[in-house]
């Protein structure tokens, strides 16, 4: 099984990732990938871009080296509420959403009921297609009622290949993705895999997401980015206004 397109992604613009679009681009031609999603920090995460950015994405060729590009945001997810950091006029423009718990973005003091809470506010909004990197260990979560609602609400769960690979800074993410990936399977929920790159060298990188899916034995047809048309479906079950 290869992917045909990855669907998160970084550049320069994030503040601490190291190519450009054109740089990402090229990478992603060089590996084979029909199509890549550059998908920004949203404002909240320090060292990223003004809401200014995400407004003008319009002006960049959604073809570069052969490559179907699309742009979009990741999304801080604040508190409780499931607020984030992007108004909805910017989010109706984007091209793919995903929403992520950061550390360094959300309220202090949380608990696992807080970052549950957090995560199933923020599927009920419309505008998000995937939550990212659901698997890291420091921010604990009930992953039963997160996959409920996501087959509740029409969300990809992601299978962030930068999570699983050794040395990697969130805990225990293997362990908590192979339960992802088994409450998956029951309640026919999709995924993505993705590499979370943030530079070109990682481009279309889900080494360590193969084998976890592999490991589950997880249906092919529930891996949604093994085609773009096939992912396109899956977004537009999100409804963008």
């Amino acid at each position: 099984m290869k992917i045909a397109i990855d669907t998160h992604s970084h550049t320069i613009a994030s503040g601490h990732a190291y190519c450009t679009i054109r740089e990402m681009a090229s990478a992603a031609a060089k590996k084979g990938l029909q199509g890549l999603a550059i998908t920004e920090h949203a404002p909240t995460m320090p060292g990223t871009c003004h809401p200014f950015y995400f407004s003008n994405l319009k002006v960049i060729p959604r073809q570069m080296s052969g490559v179907e590009m699309l742009f979009g945001v990741e999304l801080n997810i604040l508190d409780a509420d499931g607020t984030i950091d992007l108004s909805e006029a910017l989010l109706k423009e984007m091209d793919l959403v995903i929403a992520s718990l950061h550390l360094p973005c959300f309220a202090k003091g949380a608990t696992k009921e807080t970052y549950t809470e957090a995560y199933l506010k923020v599927m009920e909004n419309p505008y998000v297609n995937i939550i990212g990197h659901p698997d890291d260990g420091r921010i604990p979560v009930d992953y039963e009622k997160i996959v409920e609602a996501a087959a509740k609400y029409g969300k990809i769960l992601e299978v962030n290949n930068s999570s699983l690979t050794p040395g990697g800074f969130r805990q225990n993410a293997r362990e908590n993705q192979h339960t992802i990936l088994e409450l998956c399977k029951k309640y026919k929920v999709p995924v993505t895999l993705a590499s979370d790159a943030h530079v070109d060298s990682d481009v279309g990188n889900v080494r360590y997401s193969l084998e976890v899916v592999r490991e589950c034995g997880f249906p092919e047809e529930l891996i949604v980015n093994t085609s773009i048309e096939k992912l396109k479906k899956y977004i537009g079950r999100c409804p963008k206004g």
